[in-house]
This record gives structure tokens, C-alpha cells and sequence, in this order.
């Protein structure tokens, strides 16, 4: 039907949507569109595709913790003054009105820490009664099924501590980690992140398009999480996705937020893909900025023996120590130690640690062999003029980001919850293909980076 059908109302649009998340069905039009561009000839796997992710702002206010505390509560209070009236109007008084009564803002709170930290620990108390009230057995059952109950009472589970002293307001290091902690009353799976100083609640998208010079630049993959997740853990979910739809490349080219050693052996192994992206440096220590001789002696200067699990330094001494242990995040790592009793003396000990006493001198931690292996290759190669005219080509995607919000919002999302932001981030993406196999078929020229008239000056300089 056209759009001014009297048949047609803009509701269905909505139901619509629901019933694709329902079905899990958010790629099938992306996936529709793939195929027919692959039969079309304007799309193969193989040849090289990049990927870089953009924040996306969630469609609620990011708020700090007294004001998430105060909105939570009274959202819950809004709520339950609908569906039961008569038996809220039993439990609060005039002073809950006064607190809870308008949206919460910052600006209305008191003044000064201590008297804020009071609010927040009233706050907290009136949360609790309501909780206790909701779960009385003379208090209708159907109260605690009530959603914004639910937020409530989880949100209050991660702000605050009640024990025999009362009610406390958790310090920071005593909250649970940005990715558990709710961001908002009114959307679920929006979270608050950061990123080069940076923050924002809501979400991130990471966008993978090819980039081969003899053909158009289509979108091949979109995936959406909240905003705390990094970039790394995201590497291994493209591959797979890009290989199930059979269009993986041989040669993906990211920035070093999608690299770790771990990767660029998985993906070579498992997915026969070349990952082309930046490692971090063999550093030891930062430079030292008070005119001493730096600490410049990286693991490169060290020969590891793996099969005898030992090191040497550049003056010949050999490790003392070598133990198997893991990093907090499940890394397998080996710390090689040398003997302080070896370092002391060493003519070079200003340019390789800052160990003055004790058992040990100079440590190192390696990751496992094949890990440690392919990440001073990468180092090494990363350094040449071929690997960073490879490497030149990831600059392209700022483009495609760059579309995608100026055609298609894709900066702020219109919607709540992750799955209906993902749905709208993979219709963006199918959006932009059309509109870029559009201008391949009828020979429109890519656009050019857009310059300043200042940068443009001092080009023609």
C-alpha cells in the first residue's frame, strides 16, 4: 500500500519491527541485499574489507548517580501511582511529593557534599520502604511484577548497602562494573562509556565494508553493543559473522583496538584472514622526562630460550626464574625474572630497571611462545613502508561513519533497548548500500575528503 493509503496506519511500522527482533530477523534485510549484490557481480568474498566502530547516544538523558537514584524512584513511584492510587496515597506524605513530585535534576539538589550525600542516603531510604511495603504479604502481588518496581529494586541493589547500620551509599570502588551498572530507569541496556576522555550512555556500532579499488564499498557486517565494550572482544564475532555469510576477506584492516596476538593467530588460523592492524610498542618504561637516561632495554634485547624457559640480557645473564601464571582476564602469561644479585653490577642496569633491592632485578612477562612470536613480527613489520601503505587504506572507513550519521542519524538513536538500536544500525547499513550501488552502477565518482579553506591553503602552498 502507499504511504497515504486510508488502509495504512504508521503503527504497523512498529509492529513490524517488533515482530523481526521477536523472530530474530534485525539482519535478514542487510543479508537480502548482500545476495543480490553478489549476484550482481558487485560483491566477493575475499580481497580486503575494514572495520571501525562509532558511538551511538542513547534516546535518554545521561545522568550522574544522585540524579540516576532520584529519577529511578520516581519513576517507579509515577508508575505505581497509576496502577494503585489508593494504596500508594497510604504509604507516602507530603514530603515525598516535595521530593519526587518533578523530575529530578541537578540543579535542584542542595548544596554542599556532606548535605548531598544526605539526600542521596533519603533517597535510598524512601526506596527501600516502598520495596518493603511492595512486598508485604497484605500488598497485592501483582505490585512486584510491576517493570519500574523491578528497575527499582535492582538499581537500589547496586547503589546502595542496607545492613544493621541503616542505609549506606556505596562508594565507588564498592559499585558494580560499568558494564553490569544500569545508566538509566528508562533504558535498560544503555550504558555509560568511555573513550579517549570521552563519555557517553548508550551504545556502540562497528561497521565492516570492503574497500578493493575495482569495486563499490558495501557495508558487510554491522554489530551493536553497549558502550563499555571494547573494541578487542569484538574481532572474533566479525570473523565469524563475515565467514557464515560467506563473504570473509582475505585481508582485514582495523585500527589497534581490534588487535591483540591473540587475534592475529586466531584469525589467520580459524578464519584464513590476514588481520592488517597496528600492535603496541615493545615499551619497558615511560621516558623519563627529568634529563636521566631512559629505561630503552625492551624484550626485544632479550633472547628467550622457550624450550629450556629461560632469558638472556644483552650482557649474557640468564634468567633465575620463570613461572607460569594468568592475568586477571584469563591471559596465559610466563614472568621471567633475573637475579638482583646479576642486575646490581650491570654496566647497563640504568637502561633496563629501577630494581635497587631485594631478591629479583629485571622482570619480564611474555605472553605464550606462538603469541609472543607473531606480536615482535608484527612489531617488526609494522615499522616498513609496505606495511603502512597497506595499512593507509583503514582511513577510508571514517567516511563510511561519516555517512552513515549525516544520511541516517546513526549518531543518536530514536529508539530504547539494544536489539531495536542493532535493527536500526543494520537498516542504516542496507541504506547505504543501496545508495552506494546506485552511484557505482550510473559511474558517480566517490567524494573527495572534505578539507578546511586553511588546510586547502597551505596544500597549495
Amino acid at each position: 500500500m502507499e504511504l497515504d493509503d486510508p488502509g495504512f496506519d504508521f503503527t504497523v511500522l512498529g509492529d513490524f519491527r517488533s515482530r523481526l527482533i521477536g523472530h530474530c530477523l534485525e539482519e535478514r534485510v542487510l543479508e537480502v541485499v548482500l545476495a543480490r549484490l553478489s549476484d550482481a557481480g558487485l560483491l566477493r568474498a575475499g580481497g580486503r574489507q575494514r572495520t571501525d566502530s562509532t558511538h551511538v547516544l542513547a534516546s535518554v538523558r545521561t545522568l550522574n548517580r544522585m540524579e540516576f537514584v532520584g529519577e529511578t524512584l520516581r519513576a517507579a513511584l509515577e508508575s505505581l501511582a497509576v496502577a494503585a492510587p489508593d494504596w500508594l496515597t497510604g504509604l507516602i506524605d507530603s514530603s515525598w511529593v516535595e521530593r519526587y513530585g518533578a523530575k529530578v535534576d541537578s540543579y535542584r539538589f542542595p548544596k554542599g557534599e556532606n548535605v548531598r550525600r544526605e539526600w542521596a542516603e533519603q533517597v535510598g531510604r524512601d526506596g527501600f520502604t516502598l520495596l518493603d511495603a511492595v512486598e508485604r504479604a497484605t500488598a497485592p502481588i501483582w505490585l512486584r511484577e510491576i517493570p519500574a518496581v523491578r528497575i527499582l529494586r535492582r538499581a537500589w541493589g547496586e547503589q546502595y548497602r542496607r545492613d544493621g547500620e541503616g542505609v549506606r551509599w556505596r562508594e565507588g570502588n564498592d559499585l558494580p562494573s560499568d558494564r553490569r551498572r544500569l545508566a538509566s530507569p528508562y533504558d535498560l541496556d544503555a550504558r555509560y562509556g568511555v573513550k579517549r576522555g570521552s563519555g557517553w550512555t548508550g551504545y556502540k556500532t562497528h561497521l565492516t565494508e570492503t574497500c578493493d579499488p575495482d569495486a563499490p564499498h558495501l557495508i558487510t557486517n554491522v554489530e551493536t553493543t553497549d558502550a563499555t565494550v571494547d573494541d578487542s572482544e569484538m574481532t572474533r564475532a566479525i570473523h565469524q559473522r563475515l565467514e557464515k555469510r560467506q563473504l570473509a576477506p582475505s585481508e582485514h584492516v582495523v585500527d589497534s583496538g581490534y588487535v591483540t596476538a591473540a587475534h592475529l593467530l586466531t584469525a589467520r588460523d580459524d578464519h584464513g584472514i590476514t588481520l592488517v592492524g597496528p600492535v603496541g610498542a615493545d615499551t619497558h618504561h615511560a621516558k623519563r622526562g627529568d634529563g636521566e637516561q631512559a629505561l630503552d632495554l625492551t624484550q626485544a634485547a632479550f633472547h628467550v630460550d622457550w624450550d629450556t624457559r629461560t632469558a638472556v640480557c644483552p650482557q649474557g645473564a640468564v634468567s633465575a626464574s620463570w613461572s607460569d601464571q594468568r592475568k586477571a582476564s584469563g591471559t596465559p602469561i610466563a614472568r621471567v625474572r633475573f637475579a638482583h644479585a646479576d642486575c646490581a653490577p650491570c654496566p647497563q642496569r640504568a637502561r633496563c630497571t629501577k630494581a635497587t633491592n631485594g631478591k629479583w632485578g629485571r622482570q619480564l612477562t611474555l605472553l605464550p611462545r606462538e603469541q609472543q612470536e607473531v606480536l615482535a613480527r608484527q612489531r617488526a613489520e609494522q615499522q616498513t613502508a609496505e606495511w603502512k601503505a597497506r595499512y593507509d587504506t583503514r582511513a577510508g572507513v571514517e567516511g563510511t561513519i561519516s555517512q552513515a550519521i549525516r544520511r541516517t542519524r546513526l549518531r543518536r538513536t530514536p529508539y530504547r533497548g539494544q536489539a531495536k538500536t542493532h535493527l536500526a544500525n543494520v537498516l542504516s547499513a542496507t541504506a547505504i548500500n543501496l545508495i552506494r550501488a546506485d552511484a557505482w552502477l550510473n559511474g558517480t565518482p566517490l567524494g573527495t575528503t572534505r578539507l578546511s579553506h586553511i588546510a586547502s591553503l597551505g596544500r597549495a602552498a
